[in-house]
């Protein structure tokens, strides 16, 4: 149970999720004392920090080792034009200071790698992968099953995302996508394109499913993808098997978070 109650400026701010029968206020006071990793400040970091931070969820690491570029804007709605050339972990915690004050932001000026990962994201509650790279989602999946911290793994491309929630005990992101693709297999959204409302919405959608963790409503199972085809338009939650060869997870012994 968290302790603690609500200030009378927490009860305005968060009013509205509040009134929800799912939150209430001891659901509040737990989004309160959650910490949530987010490895990427981009096209999909961007409305997951935003949210997060909006809800309520206390303490926030952003890991990201870029700067912000002009044509990063049309999609990346965290930054401003005046950010051009600084890091985006200092855009992002000046721009959650200003959203909302309470939430404590930590930034990590690295690129997360299967080396560091285990450090950086040891401690969280959740993991939210927005990172534009095969290389990086691995290295997040890979420490998460080893610690029993849930990840959320999204990705965009042209007009199509996708979500992949990996609780602790569920089939992982490499069941799904087995080995990392070939150098130059997948192509990067720079040679491909995005539409940047896109991007938008996979990361709302991250946001969505961070949340539901955190606060225990809802699914809870894993083993499942949700694919978002921007164009038709549909969402479809696909499931998926545990590979019993999975490096990851198969026979995995983890302790959980939560």
């Amino acid at each position: 149970m968290i302790e603690g109650e609500l200030s009378e400026e927490e009860l305005v701010r968060y009013s509205r999720q509040i009134v929800l029968r799912e939150v209430g206020g001891s659901g509040q006071l737990r989004l309160r004392a959650a910490s949530v990793a987010v490895v990427g400040a981009g096209g999909l970091g961007s409305p997951v920090v935003l949210y997060l931070a909006a809800a309520g969820v206390g303490r926030l690491t952003i890991i990201d080792d870029d700067r912000v570029a002009l044509d990063n804007l049309q999609r990346q709605v965290l930054h401003e034009t005046a950010a051009v050339g600084e890091p985006k972990a200092h855009s992002a915690r000046r721009r959650v200071a200003a959203l909302n004050p309470e939430v404590s932001v930590r930034t990590v000026e690295q690129r997360l790698d299967g080396a560091n990962a285990a450090g950086l994201l040891a401690g969280h509650d959740v993991v939210v992968d927005g990172s534009d790279n095969f290389s990086t989602k691995f290295a997040v999946n890979d420490a998460c099953v080893r610690q029993g911290i849930c990840a959320v793994v999204g990705g965009v491309i042209r007009y199509e995302g996708q979500v992949v929630v990996v609780p602790p005990g569920a089939p992982c992101y490499r069941c799904l996508f087995g080995e990392e693709p070939a150098a130059g297999l997948v192509p990067s959204c720079r040679a491909a394109g995005v539409l940047g409302a896109v991007a938008g919405m996979v990361g709302c959608l991250q946001a969505s499913e961070a949340l539901r963790h955190l606060l225990g409503t809802g699914d809870a199972q894993g083993g499942r993808v949700l694919l978002l085809d921007a164009l038709r338009p549909r969402l479809r939650a696909v499931p998926f098997p545990r590979d019993p060869g999975c490096p990851a997870c198969a026979g995995a012994e983890v302790t959980a978070t939560r």
